[in-house]
């Protein structure tokens, strides 16, 4: 995704949007069938509106949006559960309604609307992180 800096100040779904979907229609074939997204250090919450965002933008868009989040799925999961095996049932719950939130999203069906687990909020970007 198309996103500020992560010192810069933030801007909306729409604006995220409109930047990464005219970035891909300027390089990314149509015949290639999916475009899925990692979060890129956004919260849960920020990579899921972004993708609505994303599917919600009209033009033309020959692929699918879609998500390959791993952090911005997990980190809500990860803190219901805190290794405590009596918080299962909670951070099964969490998993599920953050895979509903962006399925919801995929199909532009998202309206922000999520119970937000503790986390879901959270920024995941890490200073200096090197891979």
């Amino acid at each position: 995704m198309v996103t500020p800096g992560s010192d810069a100040p933030k801007v909306t779904p729409e604006v995220i949007a409109e930047y990464t979907v005219r970035a891909l229609q300027r390089t990314v074939p149509a015949a290639v069938p999916t475009i899925v997204f990692l979060s890129g250090g956004q919260s849960e919450e920020e990579a899921t509106l972004n993708l609505n965002a994303m599917n919600k933008l009209k033009g033309k868009k020959p692929w699918s949006l879609s998500f390959s989040f791993r952090r911005a799925l997990q980190q809500s999961t990860l803190k219901a559960w805190s290794g405590k095996e009596e918080n299962v049932p909670k951070a099964q719950k969490a998993f599920i309604t953050r895979c509903k939130a962006n399925s919801h999203a995929t199909l532009v069906a998202y309206q922000g609307d999520a119970q937000l687990g503790e986390g879901a909020s959270e920024s995941l970007h890490v200073k200096d992180y090197k891979y």
